[in-house]
Order: C-alpha cells, then structure tokens, then sequence
C-alpha cells in the first residue's frame, strides 16, 4: 500500500503541475477572446478583465468596417493552401530524385541543400525582393509562393523518408516498364503519406502565420494576408487605444490556427512514429 500510494501521489503531482502549465498556456488566449467581447466602457486590466459583463460582437463589427477582412482572409487560405500543396509536391520529388537515382554531383549537391539550412531566410530577402521585382510579382499573392515551392528542411524531411523505400521496389517498377514519374506518383507517394501529412500540417501552420514576407512582398491593402492586415491595425483612436478590436482581430487570426493544429497534431504523431519504425 505504501508503493501504491507513492506512486498515486507522484501521480497526482505530475499532473497537477501539468494543468497548471496549461492553465498558464491557455489563460493569454482565453483573456484575449474574452475582451474581444467585451464593450469598450469595460475594464481591460486586472481582474476585472476576466469578467464580461455584457457581451458583444460590436469590435468584430468596427474590425470589419476597419479592413478588407474578406479579401485578407482569401489572401491567406490561398498562399497557405497553394504553398503547402506546391512544397509537398516539390519537396517530395527532390527527396526522391536525392535519395533513390545516382548521378553525378548528386552528394555534393544534397549537402549544399542541407547547408542552407544553416542561413536564416532573412539573409535573402534583398536579393528575392530584386528577383521578385524584375518579375513584376512585388505586389502579388505569387511572390509568397514561387520562391518558397521546395525548401532545404522539407527536401531533407522527404529524403529521409524515402530512403526507407526498398530499392528492389524501383527497380521492379522499372522491369514492369513504370517511367520515373510513374514510379513517383504511383510507388513512392502512397508509401510516404504520414510523412507528406506531418509536412503538409507543419507547413500549413508555419504559411498560415507568415508575417514577413508578405509586409515585404505586399503594398496594398486588399492584398495583404490576415497577419499583415491586423497588425497594421490602427493603435490609437484619440487619447485611447482601440484594444478591444485590436484583440478581436487577433482572435480571428489565432483561432482559426488553433483549431487546425489540434486536427492535424495525429498526423503529426504518424508521421513522426512512421520515422521511428524501421523494417
């Protein structure tokens, strides 16, 4: 009995400390979507903030007034969707290409992808802003996609993946008479899913709150993604500062994420237990 309540009251103790980490975690977000709410002749400061004592939807109604919000949040769905769909694809063809054909260069190649990782993407803004600008793309949804197709970190996800795919496998494709692209899509994609869906979900998220490349790309309003837009937000309004709209549009921005995460964290755990399996 002694050993059961021992270990009963470590129990209790993880898991107290446990919620408490949540309750931390959680309380910035819950206090952010209840002044989202709240009227502006209500306390946004202390304990007061905590309570709403006549909820309503009227800084969602200014916000809306305040902004494109249609248009931004268009903006968003489509670079997010489109560059998560064009990073699966490319990525995953070059992971294949890297780690299943041999040709000449190839190593040299693969380390110089992976060294890149090692430069902050920041370091390319000058030189991507002058390409995006003899392309006429500054000012287009496009320029948060073209440049950002296939990345060093989800070629390198990719191939570690696919070097798991026998190569009995490909060259059996290739005895039937499957050409390169057949073998890709037909072979090497099915036997990758829970990879492709880890990648999709963190790259989803990662497009989804991008920040600064879009400020760099974007100079119009109606062209701004949701995360341009809010923070653009004016910080005063007279002597004070519209808080209570300023939260509902950050609301607006973070839930929707949230809520995607929490879908997509099981393939998140596949694809992460898929890497751990060998044989």
């Amino acid at each position: 009995m002694g050993v059961r309540t021992k270990k009963r009251v470590e129990s209790i103790a993880i898991h107290g400390i446990l919620i408490l980490l949540v309750l931390v975690c959680v309380f910035p977000i819950l206090w952010m979507c209840l002044i989202s709410v709240k009227d502006t002749s209500e306390s946004i400061s202390g304990w007061n903030s905590l309570w709403v004592n006549n909820p309503t939807l009227d800084n969602y109604r200014r916000l809306f007034s305040m902004i494109p919000i249609w248009k931004n949040a268009f903006n968003s769905v489509f670079t997010t969707i489109l560059g998560t769909v064009t990073s699966l694809f490319f990525c995953s063809l070059a992971g294949f290409a890297f780690a299943k054909y041999k040709f000449p260069g190839r190593n040299v190649l693969f380390y110089f992808v992976i060294a890149t990782m090692l430069v902050p993407p920041e370091v390319g803004a000058v030189p991507l802003f002058v390409i995006m600008k003899k392309l006429n793309l500054i000012n287009s949804l496009w320029s948060l996609i073209i440049p950002r197709i296939a990345t060093a970190v989800g070629i390198f996800y990719m191939h570690q993946y696919i070097t798991d795919i026998p190569d009995e496998l490909i060259e059996a494709a290739h005895i039937d008479g499957c050409g390169d692209f057949k073998i890709f899509t037909s072979i090497v994609i099915p036997v990758i899913k829970p990879a492709l869906a880890s990648w999709a979900s963190v790259t989803l998220i990662a497009r989804w709150n991008d920040f600064f490349w879009p400020l760099l790309y974007l100079r119009k309003q109606a062209k701004y993604t949701l995360m341009v837009s809010i923070s653009l937000l004016p910080v005063s309004e007279g002597l004070s500062t519209p808080w209570p709209v300023i939260l509902a549009g950050t609301t607006l921005v973070i839930i929707p994420i949230i809520v995607l995460y929490l879908l997509l964290q099981t393939f998140q755990k596949a694809g992460l237990t898929a890497g751990a399996v060998k044989g």
